[in-house]
């Protein structure tokens, strides 16, 4: 997403990540999904971190991989304002008919490219939502 924005030329819009879960906090992203997104051109950087509380001040969209992530990060919210904020990821997928993001820990390196491909196609409309903001 961040380098989409920046291909577009678009300032202003802060991309985060967040898990929910503490047990990878501070770790690089999975070693295997860093090496498919350099192959696509991706800079794969930062560490994890579990979602906060403040996450909904500082966000106006909080997107969830799959329905179990959808529901935890409800439970962080404080306010029907803040659940109004989360949708699932694919919600922006046109190119799919995925309803969720599926966790590719697990399977080989084509979970880890269709992640990906989720990924492009969901930032894609993702984006159009944020030239629409924009215009």
């Amino acid at each position: 997403m961040r380098k989409l924005l920046e291909d577009e030329g678009i300032e202003g819009v802060t991309c985060d990540s967040a898990g929910t879960m503490r047990a990878h906090e501070g770790h690089p992203p999975d070693s295997r999904m860093s090496a498919a997104g350099r192959r696509r051109g991706l800079p794969m950087t930062g560490s994890a971190r579990c979602i906060e509380r403040s996450d909904f001040d500082r966000f106006g969209l909080i997107l969830a991989m799959d329905r179990s992530n959808y529901s935890d990060i409800l439970a962080v919210a404080r306010s029907q304002s803040d659940r109004d904020k989360v949708q699932l990821f694919c919600e922006f997928c046109s190119e799919t008919d995925h309803s969720e993001v599926p966790d590719p820990y697990y399977g080989g390196p084509d979970g880890f490219e269709l992640v990906l491909d989720l990924l492009e196609d969901g930032c894609q409309g993702i984006l159009e939502r944020i030239r629409q903001s924009h215009a």
